[in-house]
């Protein structure tokens, strides 16, 4: 009874696992559908994918994809929404460009179930196919780190992850070893088949030169051995040639053989010196007289100079762009404060602290250490050791938290090895951090005695020297970090250094504000040192509005400045300059003296969500252009993340100044390395200018400071105006006003709505309420206008709104469809 019973359960289960089997199983039409609606699918990934690399759809939809629930949201997608939502989801937030991979296996997978082939085969292909998707994301994501549509998030995040545990060496190891299993696996390339595939092409060879060997030799040729010169024969007037059959008599004083054969061979035996006294018939000695070589010099002909400009030169000496402004005063040093600090103070005690925990530490781990040294900084202490022999780098620089947790320090940041030296450095905070007064980098001799057309005093390094460099070689400089942590203090140095080092007639600056106080001190030397676009009231731009037309404005005087180069015959703006200043270029051809440009954007974030590529596009022009012609970029931002800090942007700027960030892909977006998330904050800071990367502690200038050198030079006799940029004219004042009522936006009543609401005509006004981009809410307010609306383009004040309130705007639409 017992064994029926078990019986009867073994049954059971079969029949269950029979029933559910049949259950999965796909009659052939639904195969066939099922099978073609993946072929189908893998088109449209396919188009999607291709789409995203070719439009750039990963930078101009990605801000599109989070709202494909608004109909009127447009995209650049070959597929529409659908494709550019696919694409961000697979390619962007997953694995790059081995997302198309997918592409294969879902067209596979399609054409197995529509000819119902043998699914074995295809269980083979998904396992292998998607293990050389992750090893290609990763692959990518290793070496493209500059480029995250390459590898996905999901290849940045797992190249990330396997870099902390086993390094950069062990990660490249490990895609190797991935990669020679899919070779060997998957190819099916086994060390046998190498051996063979070489031992097959030896043999080859081998037997196409016994083959030559053996052939047989056409009648026409000569053998070569036969033919031979005795150099003690007396009987050197005929020299025999002989063949197989015939024998050719060839007279010595004969040039070349004469043969039967149509083509010349040109046989020149070589023969041995014959002495003068074996035959002296045959030759006759050649007699050398010495004569006299005599050379004639021939006269240097007289260089007449460039008539016109040397007369100029000699009359009036060389053009000087300050004699405007001769009287000028470069601002004094004692503007600047003078902080008690005293200097660095070495606290020995805590060096030795420091230094014996650190030793005990490596100690704990077995890395024993032959020599340290150390390094006492402003703000940070330089430790550098050298292991034993024997001891891995990585190794140590795996113990930067537990070094860290030892000295009970804010941040470590280890430097393996020094670039430069034979030894590892480990940077660590000083409990009571000296303060870098500006005063002190402006007073230093390398500075004053920089020979740089634009230098910048940014602070001291590590080891307490000043650190100048040149903007006009960097030639941008992009600066991110997080909030408080001295950005604004670094532009405030920046701007303080030109002022001391350059005269007004040598640069001027572009000063864009988005938060309207960190910059306005500078109004005051408005017509000494700024530029601005004519008509408008502040050369200080707080609007963002009016930044694209300062940015294209400046793209226009790029463009104006290559053309005078161009007409100069320079290449570069210290070269026109020069030929300026040595009166060889005519002012009545329009040729004057071109100043440096500085523009500088204090929060490059905030332009990018409210303008996007209308500011993205012309900084990027005037970043790859405007080097040779004197115009640079300094830009700040306390966002640094890939849709601020793009892939265009960051190629036009190497030189980057990194302050503290709170995470490492921060740091890696700035710097492309790791490192600006273990600063210390308050003006601690990363140059790096593509090559190596330099901790410097930036100088220090308060706001009374900077008051007291803008109040300096107000007070000084200035130029008339502000330096006036070209003026450049937008969509609002070159547009045509006939515009069609049909040819409306669908938003155009709302937009009119808010207008008359506010009583205030701003495309800025749109774009807020109504969540628009700029050029959109451009349309709009020209539409307004040529309804008459609202007034017209008045420079920088605001357009008039020509309907009061909302009863007078219904009273107009019904007129306008009676």
């Amino acid at each position: 009874m017992a064994k029926t019973t078990k019986k009867e359960t073994t049954d059971k289960k079969n029949e269950s696992k029979t029933d559910t089997k049949r259950s999965w199983n796909l009659s052939k039409q639904q195969k066939f559908v099922l099978g073609c609606l993946l072929v189908l699918f893998s088109i449209a990934l396919l188009v999607a994918f291709i789409s995203f690399y070719i439009n750039g759809q990963w930078q101009t939809d990605q801000s599109a994809v989070s709202h494909l629930d608004d109909r009127t949201e447009v995209v650049q997608n070959w597929l529409g929404k659908f494709g550019a939502y696919l694409a961000d989801l697979i390619v962007y937030k997953g694995f790059g460009i081995a997302s198309f991979i997918f592409v294969r296996l879902f067209f596979l997978t399609g054409l197995f179930l529509a000819l119902e082939m043998s699914t074995k085969k295809l269980k083979s292909t998904w396992f292998w196919d998607l293990f050389a998707i992750i090893i290609v994301s990763i692959l990518f994501g290793f070496f493209a780190t500059s480029a995250p549509e390459l590898g996905g998030i999901i290849g940045y995040e797992l190249n990330l992850f396997l870099q902390d545990y086993i390094g950069k060496t062990g990660t490249l190891l490990t895609l190797l070893f991935g990669l020679i299993v899919y070779l060997i696996f998957k190819i099916k390339v086994s060390p046998e088949k190498i051996q063979s595939y070489f031992d097959s092409t030896k043999n080859e060879l081998k037997s196409e030169l016994n083959a030559i060997k053996t052939s047989p030799q056409p009648e026409s040729a000569y053998n070569l051995e036969e033919f031979a010169i005795e150099e003690e024969d007396p009987e050197l007037d005929n020299i025999h040639l002989k063949t197989e059959d015939t024998q050719f008599e060839i007279n010595k004083e004969a040039l070349k053989p004469t043969i039967s054969n149509s083509s010349e061979i040109d046989l020149n035996p070589i023969l041995k010196p014959v002495q003068m006294d074996i035959n002296p018939v045959s030759t006759t000695p050649t007699v050398h007289h010495n004569e006299e070589l005599v050379i004639e010099k021939p006269e240097e002909e007289d260089i007449i100079e460039e008539n016109l400009a040397s007369r100029l030169v000699a009359d009036f000496g060389l053009f000087d762009p300050t004699l405007d402004l001769s009287n000028y005063k470069f601002p004094t040093i004692d503007l600047l404060k003078e902080y008690s600090t005293g200097g660095i103070t070495i606290n020995q005690e805590e060096l030795e602290e420091n230094k014996n925990r650190i030793v005990d530490t490596l100690r704990n781990y077995k890395i024993e250490i032959a020599q340290i040294k150390a390094t006492v900084g402003p703000s940070v202490t330089l430790y550098e050791i050298v292991p034993e022999a024997g001891i891995r780098i990585s190794k140590i620089k795996s113990l930067e938290d537990d070094i860290a947790l030892s000295l009970s320090a804010l941040g470590i940041r280890i430097i393996a090895p020094i670039p430069g030296k034979g030894t590892i450095g480990i940077e660590v905070p000083n409990k009571n951090p000296t303060m870098v007064s500006m005063k002190s980098v402006i007073g230093s001799a390398k500075f004053q005695e920089a020979e740089m057309e634009l230098p910048i005093a940014l602070g001291k390094t590590i080891s307490n020297e000043t650190f100048v460099v040149d903007l006009a070689k960097m030639p941008h400089l992009l600066m991110a970090g997080a909030t408080g942590q001295g950005k604004s203090v670094g532009l405030n140095a920046v701007l303080t250094s030109l002022l001391y080092k350059k005269h007004p007639a040598e640069v001027k600056f572009v000063l864009v504000d988005p938060k309207k106080v960190e910059l306005t001190l500078f109004n005051k030397i408005e017509r000494h040192y700024l530029a601005k676009l004519p008509d408008t009231e502040d050369a200080i731009i707080t609007d963002n509005a009016k930044v694209v037309n300062t940015l294209n404005s400046l793209c226009t005087e790029m463009d104006n400045r290559y053309s005078l180069l161009k007409d100069a015959m320079v290449r570069n703006i210290k070269e026109y300059n020069e030929k300026f200043k040595s009166r060889k270029l005519n002012p009545e051809a329009g040729h004057r003296f071109l100043p440096y440009i500085v523009l500088v954007v204090d929060e490059f974030a905030d332009l990018i969500m409210t303008a996007g590529k209308e500011v993205e596009i012309p900084i990027a022009r005037l970043a790859q252009l405007a080097r040779a012609i004197g115009i640079h970029l300094i830009i700040a931002t306390q966002r640094p993340s890939v849709n601020v800090i793009t892939g265009l942007i960051k190629a036009n700027f190497p030189a980057r100044i990194a302050f503290r960030v709170t995470s490492k892909i921060d740091s890696r977006t700035i710097l492309d390395t790791q490192g600006a998330d273990q600063l210390i904050g308050r003006g601690d800071l990363l140059y790096t200018n593509g090559n190596d990367v330099v901790r410097v502690q930036c100088a220090f200038i308060d706001t009374p400071e900077v008051e007291k050198i803008t109040d300096f030079i107000g007070s000084q006799k200035a130029y008339a105006t502000a330096y006036l940029l070209p003026e450049f004219v937008g969509e609002e004042t070159g547009i045509n006003l006939d515009m069609d009522i049909s040819e409306r936006d669908t938003l155009f009543r709302e937009a009119a709505e808010i207008i008359v609401n506010a009583q205030q005509g701003s495309a800025s006004l749109l774009q807020r309420k109504l969540k628009l981009g700029y050029n959109r809410a451009g349309r709009l307010i020209d539409q307004l206008e040529a309804a008459g609306i609202v007034g017209p383009f008045e420079g920088s004040k605001a357009r008039t709104v020509n309907i009061l309130d909302l009863s007078s705007l219904d009273q107009f639409f019904n007129n306008e469809q009676n």
